[in-house]
Order: structure tokens, then C-alpha cells, then sequence
């Protein structure tokens, strides 16, 4: 009877029918806090950038934001999409 275990075990491995640990494609918990640009503007109006980013526009800049490169970097290691235009300020209101 073990024997008939050990080679179902092994048999499952080697096909990859067994998985260990989480999947690498799982959805991460993204904080409310960083869920979206509407809620990031509650707390910072006119977006969160990098201490000396730059707003990239063919208009008018944003130039009020909040400056604070820890928290533009907290923001973006949960969410990305905050800075669509990569200029380094999440969720500027123009």
C-alpha cells in the first residue's frame, strides 16, 4: 500500500497535477487607500508625485500636488495604474 502511495505521489509531481504554495497569477489585495485615483483625491487633491517630479501635459501643469517620494513609492508598489503617464505624480487633477 505504500509503495502504490509513493508512486501516485510521484507520478503527480512529475505530471504537475500538484500544486505547492499560491499561484503566482493570484490577484494581490490592492489597500483601499490606493484602490483608485477618486480615493487617493479625498486625501491629496491634486495628486501625489515624487519630490521633484514634473507634471508631463501639453496644458497647464499641475504644480500643487503633494510632494512625498516614500509615499508616490508605497502608492505605486500596490498600484501602478495611479500613474497612467509615468511622470511621476499619481493622480493629478488638471
Amino acid at each position: 500500500m505504500r509503495n502504490r502511495l509513493v508512486v501516485l505521489v510521484v507520478a503527480a509531481v512529475l505530471t504537475g497535477l500538484v500544486v505547492v504554495g499560491a499561484v503566482s497569477g493570484a490577484p494581490s489585495r490592492v489597500p483601499y487607500r490606493w484602490k483608485n485615483c477618486t480615493i487617493v483625491q479625498v486625501r491629496y487633491p491634486h495628486g501625489l508625485g515624487k519630490r521633484y517630479a514634473h507634471d508631463h501635459t501639453s496644458g497647464t501643469p499641475v504644480t500643487n500636488f503633494f510632494r512625498s517620494t516614500r509615499l508616490y513609492n508605497i502608492a505605486m508598489s500596490y498600484n501602478k495604474r495611479l500613474d497612467a503617464d509615468k511622470d511621476g505624480i499619481a493622480c493629478e487633477r488638471h
